[in-house]
């Protein structure tokens, strides 16, 4: 938030404690709209809140899709993207900005004509995969994203195989590209950092691992290793960006809120849910569960338990960390 707001004032001024507190950090959210609530603004909405700031939702398009598959998408019209996006900007202040899915190439224009008049506010960039799109609107958009949106970009968030395509198409080595080759492409294009999610690792075990890697054209930079396991995922890098923009906009450093960031969408995937017959949906508040019965939350155990007999206490064992 702006520290210089009348919430943020107060805040600071003893005097002025009668003031109501300051509001969260708001994050402008680019996305689109789909009716699962498992990815686009409903994901960014969801993440923010979970994060302690306030999403400020965009909708570019409108995705028809279900847990399983995208079949259509309907584009919201450039000028009411812009219309939407400079009514809440005249009244709330933002701290991050979040763009994910934009609908069209005239949307991806209309969305840089905005982040251009604040180029003090760091942007955090989330490409999905879009390979359900039409040759023919899939390659202008891509054309349009390169050019406008990258240059305005701190973070590009994307999986692997993803960036891949989309920063080195022309890529013929047997091995594939590094977080730092990536980087590096994408520092051509004006992004400073890449968030490199799902890079398969060797194993020489039963266990297999992938690794998420933030990266500048100099190098690795910071990254989490989980395991991988064999669930799929709808909605886990809206979640990842979403949450990475909300951090950066509550002040939080980069590298601290890229594992922070990572560590919440890996929670948010081990406590998910599958509410149809698709894919499984993060849980973005897992955090807010109650407790299992029989547990208060503080260690102890309900009401009665203490006439039970005490069971032999396994040897500790951490969770295994996994993601996507």
């Amino acid at each position: 938030m702006n520290p210089e707001s009348p919430a943020a004032a107060a805040a600071e001024d003893p005097e002025s404690a009668g003031l109501e507190p300051p509001a969260p950090a708001a994050v402008m959210c680019f996305n689109a709209s789909e009716p699962s609530g498992a990815s686009g603004l409903a994901s960014d909405v969801a993440t923010a809140a979970a994060m302690g700031a306030h999403a400020l939702p965009i909708v570019t398009s409108i995705v028809m899709r279900d847990t399983a598959d995208i079949f259509d998408q309907h584009d919201i019209d450039a000028d009411v993207v812009v219309e939407q996006a400079r009514t809440i900007l005249e009244d709330v202040t933002i701290a991050a900005w979040k763009v994910g899915f934009l609908g069209s190439a005239d949307n991806v224009s209309a969305v840089a004509e905005v982040l251009s008049d604040y180029t003090e506010i760091p942007l955090v960039t989330h490409l999905p995969n879009l390979g359900w799109m039409d040759e023919d609107q899939l390659q202008p958009y891509l054309d349009a994203f390169r050019e406008l949106i990258l240059p305005a970009t701190e973070v590009l968030v994307g999986n692997h195989k993803t960036l891949q395509d989309f920063l080195l198409p022309e890529w013929d080595s047997e091995r594939p590209p590094s977080a730092r080759e990536l980087a590096v492409a994408a520092a051509e294009h004006g992004t400073r950092y890449v968030l490199v999610t799902g890079v398969a690792l060797a194993s020489k075990g039963p266990e297999q691992y992938i690794d998420n890697v933030l990266a500048s054209p100099q190098g690795a930079l910071a990254g989490e290793k989980f395991e991988r396991f064999e669930t799929s995922f709808v909605g886990a890098g809206d979640t990842l960006s979403a949450a990475l923009a909300a951090l950066l906009a509550t002040g939080v450093e980069l590298q601290p809120a890229v594992s922070e960031a990572l560590n919440f969408l890996d929670q948010s995937l081990d406590a998910g849910f599958r509410p149809g017959m698709g894919h499984v949906v993060p849980d973005r508040f897992f955090w807010a569960l109650p407790p299992p019965e029989g547990d208060d939350g503080d260690g102890s155990v309900g009401p009665g338990a203490e006439d039970e007999p005490e069971p032999e206490a396994p040897p500790p064992k951490s969770p295994p960390r996994r993601v996507h």
